[in-house]
């Protein structure tokens, strides 16, 4: 039950940071209900992705490092790195939310955000967003290495 679980918890993060960049792309070109759409998209796979990791902790299924000791080292590295940068990147994600809603609350839609009223919440989410879009691909992308070394040199130690 806990691989399925685990295999799932893949899968919605893959899909999540393809809809990060799907959402970059769009904002980039003006696209912005259709950006809002993949960053929903993007921040409820995440969500239900950490639902799973947790629930999958929860039922006690880990797997340690069994690969080739010269790697080791550099393993640790991006795992302590991708550890610390994914606890980061929630309270980014959500600051970065938040002043969305907010900015889209006080515009009333989308394309009123340029409104005075609005304005100040989007200058802050475009601020947050500047430092979570790069933690947040950087966790995703070392996210699939590790799960892929894992995969190829890991060994479970726990659950089933």
């Amino acid at each position: 039950m806990a691989e399925t679980i685990n295999q799932w918890a893949v899968i919605t993060i893959i899909l999540s940071g393809i809809a990060l960049c799907v959402g970059v792309y769009l904002i980039r070109r003006g696209l912005r209900e259709a950006h809002m759409r993949a960053m929903v998209t993007a921040v409820t796979l995440a969500s239900i992705f950490l639902v799973l990791y947790l629930t999958r902790l929860a039922l006690g299924y880990e797997k340690k490092y069994a690969g080739p000791e010269e790697w080791r080292l550099a393993y640790f590295v991006l795992l302590i790195s991708h550890i610390i940068l994914a606890a980061a990147n929630l309270p980014l994600a959500l600051g970065a939310v938040w002043n969305a809603w907010k900015g889209l609350k006080a515009a009333g839609n989308l394309g009123n955000i340029d409104a005075p009223v609005a304005r100040g919440y989007f200058n802050k989410h475009r601020a947050w967003v500047r430092w979570t879009v790069p933690v947040w691909l950087y966790v995703a992308v070392t996210g699939w290495i590790i799960y892929l070394v894992l995969g190829r040199w890991g060994e479970v130690i726990k659950g089933g």
